[in-house]
């Protein structure tokens, strides 16, 4: 595999060190370590696949351009598009050209993720009633002096992005109903805290916040035979699994738990998984255009200011 790191700022750096020997060259217009300024500079005879780390506003057209050219690629998340049929377009280029397209969520390979998506597949939980999770870190002042991050719907597209993808990877298929609970701004002038929700078969309450001064990830599903609960992130650790079984009729639950002291394993396993795609053709775009019309839907109710303080 032969790699062009498109975006040399935290993401492209991190996505530059995983890939190591692959990197061909990088690409960055701000970043004097870059090799090129521009991508159509690059010779397309010298690479096989791009990693694009760059602002959203302009990776649709990045996308166009590589995916058009034969280039498969790994973008970082969220891929939105203000033009639904953009993404939908972006699936047809990929699938005429026979390249990969897929959208980066790194948590998917954190251990515990897996060990969860495992747990609810194999039924040792029941029928699965609701799950809840938070995502948050204390990254507002860092946004507030982004001119690019700290705009529309704020912290909801950038962490709550990676809870509706977890929710997708741990149940297999998509939850309608979604809607906003509250949202403010604290300290900034896009959304910095924000809760929402789906009141379904499976009822889903998320919360994503750039205030919590340590940084922190938590889940808890609650199931018929039990619950189980992930407590922070490897990347944050320690990194905890708990799984307690049910006792009937009432009475305090039997308890196991894993507690991983690890640094986080993510990025590197998520570059061998699109190595690996990059060989079978195999793109994700789908989950995209769930998680583009979900979070377009609740960025919708957040203009209208329902659930949300006046920013």
């Amino acid at each position: 595999m032969r790699a062009v790191v498109v975006g040399l700022g935290v993401q492209g750096h991190k996505r530059n060190a995983v890939a190591g020997k692959d990197v061909v060259a990088t690409v960055d217009p701000f970043n004097a370590e870059a090799s090129y300024k521009h991508l159509e500079d690059v010779p397309l005879s010298a690479y096989d696949a791009a990693l694009l780390c760059t602002p959203d506003e302009v990776k649709i057209d990045l996308l166009k351009y590589l995916l058009s050219n034969g280039k498969h690629l790994l973008v970082e998340k969220p891929l939105f598009a203000d033009r639904p049929e953009d993404l939908i377009e972006l699936k047809a280029i990929a699938r005429d050209n026979r390249v990969v397209c897929y959208t980066a969520y790194n948590h998917r390979f954190e251990p515990h993720f897996v060990r969860m998506r495992d747990m609810i597949q194999s039924g040792q939980l029941g029928k699965v009633y609701a799950i809840r999770m938070f995502y948050g870190n204390g990254t507002a002042r860092l946004v507030r002096d982004s001119a690019w991050r700290d705009q529309g719907a704020g912290v909801l597209p950038d962490l709550g992005s990676h809870l509706l993808d977890t929710a997708l990877f741990w149940l297999g298929k998509p939850v309608s109903g979604f809607s906003i609970q509250s949202a403010s701004c604290f300290e900034n002038r896009a959304f910095d805290h924000v809760a929402f929700g789906a009141n379904a078969n499976i009822v889903l309450q998320l919360e994503v916040t750039l205030l919590s001064w340590r940084n922190h990830f938590y889940a808890d599903i609650f199931a018929e035979k039990g619950s189980a609960h992930i407590n922070s992130l490897c990347k944050w650790g320690p990194s905890t699994f708990s799984v307690r079984d049910r006792k009937l009729p009432s009475g305090r639950p039997d308890e196991e738990s894993i507690t991983l002291v690890q640094p986080d394993p993510t990025w590197a396993i998520e570059y061998k998984h699109f190595c690996k795609l990059c060989e079978v053709g195999e793109s994700n775009i789908d989950n995209d255009i769930w998680i583009n019309d979900t979070l377009r839907s609740l960025g919708e109710e957040l203009k209208q200011g329902k659930g949300a303080k006046q920013c």
